[in-house]
């Protein structure tokens, strides 16, 4: 089994990147393979609503690691999405590059687990919450509680480390992470079979 967590933050090293190697320190002690993927500093194209990728099966922007992580959908088993906090929402960057990777990879996203992660200094980090797990319910990725919301203060790594209450709730979503992912696999082995998707019905509100 193995999850992805993508990391959001401009500062490979820095807030974020600390929560997120919290909850991957537990994973890996429940047998769990990770990845950390930082997205990087370099501008991020926006979805421009082409429908390229419903004909590609891969966004028409080639140039990050949107596309490589949509390849590998079918070898991970859950994502954990990590941002700081810009004006009580995420990064630029890495709302054009969620939109982007969940619009593409489509069906591919089906069952997976997801998790939203949050690094701020003093507030704006429910509002982010917020807005990162709307990606995981618009695309039946099924969200990973803990013991708090997923968050962490602290304007330096340092200061992270320093939140008790904050790693401590990274480390119970590494947990309970690790013990839904081998529910579903036993699940599987057992014969429960997914869930039957019905074609999508698309509406608006004026019918």
């Amino acid at each position: 089994m193995k999850v992805l967590l993508i990391n959001g933050s401009t500062h490979q090293n820095g807030c974020t990147f600390t929560a997120l190697s919290e909850v991957a320190g537990v994973l890996n002690k429940r047998g769990i393979e990770t990845e950390i993927i930082w997205i990087g500093k370099k501008a991020i194209h926006d979805c421009v609503g082409c429908g390229g990728c419903m004909k590609l099966g891969k966004c028409v922007f080639d140039d990050d690691a949107v596309n490589s992580i949509v390849e590998r959908l079918d070898e991970i088993d859950g994502v954990i999405i990590g941002s700081p906090v810009y004006y009580a929402g995420p990064t630029g960057q890495m709302t054009s590059f969620l939109d982007r990777l969940f619009f593409a990879g489509g069906s591919k996203w089906n069952n997976k687990l997801g998790a939203a992660v949050v690094s701020c200094r003093r507030a704006g980090n429910t509002a982010t919450f917020d807005r990162l797990n709307k990606y995981f319910t618009m695309n039946n990725v099924h969200i990973v509680s803990s013991q708090y919301w997923n968050n962490v203060h602290g304007f330096t790594p340092e200061d992270v480390r320093k939140d008790l209450e904050g790693m401590q709730t990274m480390r119970t979503l590494g947990e309970n992470f690790a013990w839904l992912l081998k529910c579903i696999e036993a699940g599987r082995k057992a014969g429960v079979n997914e869930p039957e998707r019905e074609e999508h019905v698309f509406t608006n509100f004026i019918r």
